[in-house]
């Protein structure tokens, strides 16, 4: 028995969906399925319910699910032991989170939770959509943030992994200024602005992808870079080299100087939340205490 298979199938008990926890993974559909079949060999019992859609636990899979995430998420915290990354720290609370977010929101966001509930010691891993997801199902993360809209669901089973919403941010079409603080390009008539671009997997290159085709803007972008990284869009903006799709959280010091100008009207933003989410499975008095203040910060800011 490998570990990856616990890993995987605690992805697919997170989706229901194959090709999703499978991208997720990081592997092809069909590793991924053949893996899972090895795993259910190994545990001798159908741990997965093909015949309907979407997938479905049986209940042996149920059950193995809550050993399979302890397994898992103990491994891990022995790995961090004997590695002496926790010995001596006292409690670490992990973290897996956007770039951006980790970023923007996060610093700012801590500091509040501490001034409530005292110095806190935590571990951050900013990395993609799939990875935070992967973390949080396998016990790579106590907690994990990421933004959140219906146009791009995240497949993430609420009642194993409850959220709460922190705050809202806006995607909007910046560039930088010309001397009279004017957009240097624009999505008018004539020629087409040079477009920097998320990646289309990533979780804002969909966001944004849903703008440009719902506004009919396609054709007036000519691509000329692209990052999954909001921060590597954001220096290229400024470097006055073409048109970005940033969230606001992350430019607020940049537009308030003028060193970024929004393009367009609001038809081109769109609005996201930003969601903390947690396993109900784990339940450390570190995690738990720090949920409750983050319900309060939800309620005060929301």
């Amino acid at each position: 028995m490998e570990l990856a298979w616990l890993e995987d199938f605690l992805a697919l008990s997170v989706t229901l969906n194959f090709s999703r926890a499978a991208e997720a993974r990081n592997v092809t559909q069909s590793a991924f399925s053949r893996r899972i079949r090895n795993l259910e060999l190994w545990v001798g019992a159908r741990l997965v319910d093909r015949s309907v859609y979407p997938a479905t636990l049986t209940p042996a899979g149920i059950g193995f699910r809550a050993f399979a995430d302890d397994m898992v998420r103990e491994l891990y915290q022995a790995r961090d032991e004997a590695q002496g990354r926790s010995a001596g720290k006292g409690a670490v609370i992990d973290f897996a989170a956007l770039h951006t977010l980790a970023l923007a929101f996060f610093p700012a966001w801590i500091r509040r939770m501490e001034e409530s509930l005292g110095p806190l010691k935590t571990r951050m891993a900013a990395t993609n959509v799939h990875d935070c997801i992967d973390a949080l199902a396998s016990g790579g993360c106590d907690l994990m943030l990421c933004y959140s809209h219906p146009i791009v669901p995240t497949a993430v089973d609420s009642s194993r992994f409850p959220s709460l919403r922190l705050a809202r941010d806006r995607v909007l079409p910046v560039c930088a200024p010309d001397p009279d603080g004017k957009p240097i390009f624009g999505l008018g008539q004539g020629a087409a602005a040079p477009y920097l671009c998320y990646t289309p997997d990533s979780f804002l290159g969909r966001v944004v992808q849903v703008i440009v085709d719902r506004e009919g803007i396609g054709g007036r972008l000519d691509f000329c870079y692209e990052n999954s990284m909001s921060e590597a869009l954001k220096a290229a903006a400024l470097e006055q080299q073409g048109i970005a799709w940033l969230p606001e959280s992350a430019i607020r010091r940049e537009m308030a100087e003028g060193r970024l100008v929004a393009v367009g009207d609001a038809r081109l933003t769109m609005s996201m939340d930003i969601r903390l989410y947690r396993a109900v499975e784990r339940n450390r008095k570190e995690v738990q205490r720090l949920w409750s203040a983050a319900v309060r910060y939800a309620g005060e800011n929301t």
